[in-house]
Formats: C-alpha cells, sequence, structure tokens
C-alpha cells in the first residue's frame, strides 16, 4: 500500500511549475523570456564568489554549529548597525538554509497544530502551504490597494479573537509594497500587547524606491522574529542561506530543531556570505538595486499598453502586481497561453491570493498576475513588447 500524509496534499507553489513549462520550453523553443521568477538575474558579488573560492581550497568546509558560524553571525550584527542602528547580539542571530529553512523552523518552534496564525492575501504562499503542512489554521487578511496590499492595526483590531501568529512582509511578496515605519512599529506593539508573534519577513530589504525606506520590526519589538536572507539583495538565491533575529524565548528550542532537520546551514555559503558583507560587494549590490528601480519605472510606464492602468507603484522588491480581470477570469490558463504563444513566462496570482469564500473578490488571484522585473532592461524591454503584441492582437 502506498501512504501518503495529509501534510503532503498541500496547493503546488505555481511559480515553480511555471519554472517547469519554462525549461521545456527553452528547450523545444528556445525563446523564452523570464518574467515569473523571483530571483536576480546576476549572480553572487565577487567578493563572496571569491571568498568561497578561498575556502573551498583552504578549509575543510565541514559542520558548523547549528546556528551557523560565529563569525558570519557577527558581521550580520554588524550590518545591522551600520543599516539600521540598531544593536543585535550574535546569539540573537541564527543562521538558516535559505529563509525558507528559517520559517518552517519556527513554525514549527513557536505554533502548535490548530494555532491559527493569519497571513495578508495577496501573500508569499509558502507561508501558507507550510503552515498547512503543520497542521496549523491559515488566516486570511484581506489588504486591498487602499493600504497599499498591507496589515494595519485596525484590521487587526477587527479580527474575532488575536491569533497566536501574524505573518507580515516588507517589501512584500508579490506586491513590492512596504509598510510605513510607523504602521510597522503600531503593528509590532499590538502583537506585544496581545502575545501575538510578529513574524517579520525582511528578505527584500536593501531593495526600495522613490524614497521608501523598509525599517525592521526590531526597532521597537524585540519579540517579534525577524527573517532576513542572502538571497534578494545579496544576489544569491540558489546558496540556500538566511538568518533570523529570535526573541530569547525561541533561540533554544530553534537550535535544537536545526540541529536535528538541517544539522547546520552550508558551510561554503556562509564563507561566501562573509564576503558578501564587506563595502567592496556593496558597491556591487548598489548597482543592481539602480537596474532594478530601472526597470521598475520602465514596467509601470508600459503597462498601460496591456490595459492595466490602476497600479499600486511597487516600493521595494523587484515586482509589478497587476490586475488583468480585463483579459481573463483565469490568470493560471492565461499565463500557459501566453507562455504557448510569446515565449514570455509570468506568475498567475493564485499563487498569492487564492479564492476562497467570504474573501474580497476584487482580490482573486485569478485576475493578477505577477510580473517580476529582476532581469536585464532588454529582457524586461523584450518581454513587454511581446506581452503588448500579445494583447492587441486579442488574444486575451
Amino acid at each position: 500500500m502506498s501512504r501518503v500524509s495529509h501534510r503532503g496534499q498541500v496547493p503546488p507553489f505555481h511559480v515553480m511549475e511555471v519554472m517547469k513549462a519554462a525549461a521545456r520550453r527553452q528547450v523545444s523553443h528556445g525563446d523564452v523570456i523570464g518574467l515569473h521568477v523571483g530571483q536576480p538575474s546576476t549572480g553572487a558579488p565577487r567578493a563572496a564568489r571569491d571568498a568561497a573560492v578561498a575556502a573551498i581550497g583552504n578549509q575543510v568546509l565541514g559542520y558548523t554549529e547549528a546556528v551557523g558560524d560565529l563569525a558570519l553571525r557577527e558581521a550580520i550584527c554588524e550590518h545591522y548597525a551600520a543599516d539600521d542602528d540598531l544593536d543585535v547580539h550574535p546569539g540573537q542571530v541564527v543562521l538558516t538554509t535559505g529563509s525558507s529553512g528559517g520559517f518552517t523552523a519556527l513554525f514549527l518552534a513557536a505554533f502548535e497544530a490548530g494555532d491559527e496564525v493569519v497571513v495578508t492575501r495577496p501573500g508569499y504562499p509558502a507561508y501558507r502551504n507550510t503552515l498547512q503542512a503543520l497542521g496549523c489554521r491559515v488566516v486570511d487578511l484581506d489588504c486591498g490597494p487602499e493600504t497599499a496590499y498591507q496589515p494595519t492595526v485596525a484590521m487587526l483590531d477587527a479580527l474575532p479573537t488575536p491569533p497566536a501568529g501574524l505573518i507580515l512582509a516588507s517589501p512584500a511578496n508579490p506586491t513590492g509594497t512596504v509598510v510605513p515605519a510607523d504602521e510597522l512599529a503600531a503593528i509590532a506593539r499590538w502583537c506585544e500587547e496581545h502575545d501575538v508573534l510578529l513574524v517579520s519577513d525582511e528578505i527584500y530589504h536593501g531593495i526600495s524606491y522613490a524614497g521608501a525606506q523598509p525599517t525592521t520590526a526590531w526597532s521597537t519589538s524585540r519579540a517579534a522574529a525577524v527573517v532576513g536572507s542572502f538571497s534578494k539583495y545579496f544576489s544569491m538565491t540558489g546558496w540556500r542561506l538566511g538568518w533570523m533575529l529570535l526573541p530569547d524565548h525561541l533561540l533554544r528550542p530553534i537550535e535544537l530543531l536545526l540541529g536535528n532537520l538541517n544539522l547546520c546551514p552550508p558551510a561554503v555559503s556562509q564563507a561566501a556570505a562573509l564576503g558578501a558583507l564587506t563595502a567592496e560587494a556593496q558597491a556591487e549590490l548598489r548597482s543592481h538595486v539602480e537596474r532594478y528601480a530601472h526597470n521598475r519605472d520602465l514596467v509601470l510606464q508600459r503597462l498601460p499598453e496591456i490595459g492595466v492602468h490602476d497600479q499600486v507603484p511597487p516600493s521595494g522588491a523587484f515586482y509589478a502586481w497587476c490586475e488583468i480581470a480585463h483579459l481573463t477570469q483565469d490568470s493560471v490558463a492565461w499565463c500557459t497561453q501566453v507562455m504557448e504563444h510569446t515565449g514570455v513566462a509570468l506568475t498567475p496570482g493564485v499563487d498569492f491570493a487564492p479564492s476562497r469564500p467570504g474573501g474580497d473578490p476584487a482580490l482573486d488571484g485569478s485576475h493578477f498576475v505577477r510580473i517580476s522585473y529582476a532581469g536585464s532592461a532588454a529582457e524586461v524591454t523584450e518581454g513587454l513588447d511581446r506581452l503588448a503584441a500579445y494583447v492587441a492582437g486579442g488574444r486575451s
């Protein structure tokens, strides 16, 4: 008899399905323009690659502590001191196998099966799917354009009872919007006062535009759990390295979980990350953000060509969240058709805002797509050219 647990029956992460389809299309046609995947088109900074090469040549690269190498945790503390004027102790930093590994360990340590955890709609699907696999009750909080798709204290006050946790991302995936500093501080205080664990996803920190300045929840509350990553700003997605800042009561439980689940984060990635935190690397990484800013302006300028007019401009990350109800009522089918006819890969909005009874129909992901502009300006331009031609040809 074949056995599959209920925990394994989670919905697909559709962007991963799009990646598979794009890979097949690239083999068969060689014409894919990727506006789907949320990763930089550039590799790790030179200083990170040099540090990795040196470590491979000169170090054993065996296991590190379960919570990661002390030197890297100290460097992360220095990073917070420089960027956020924040005093963090290395003992409060835990390195993880990507931010994804951090979220899993954090959810296991903080929430019991059956606990209610609030996530935003639209929001990153892996929060919902991982929590579901762990037996938690996911509560969707509808966040519309009037609040830039971000939660507010008023929304939290309207909940029937305080949940066990709230997951907030700023800058957010898929919208690229940022929670204003005063609102984030108010949310952090609300969570602390109501004994709600605030999980602050800050993996896109470093990528912001138009004067937006994302702030860390730890500037207000050390009761929050902060999740960071070397994937996005640091351009190291495949190196699979993230970190968390944790309140004291979660440090030991998460250390024990990580020691059993992963043993430790990848040693070579930790060596590379030390290079990524150097001043030399920062100059290179800031140039990437300049490219994202150029691509953002390009996307916003050209979205009206496919009939997208009422756009909440992204102020961070590298995504545009686009309503396409005038083109389709089925974003999965539409993205499939676009790929078949143009070679342009897009992410359907159902990943981020699944249909649900009682949910705001205006936020239904069947009417949205996410466009990633993390690639080169030439790729973004070509992708938009093909999309505009496709829509103009009446193939919507």
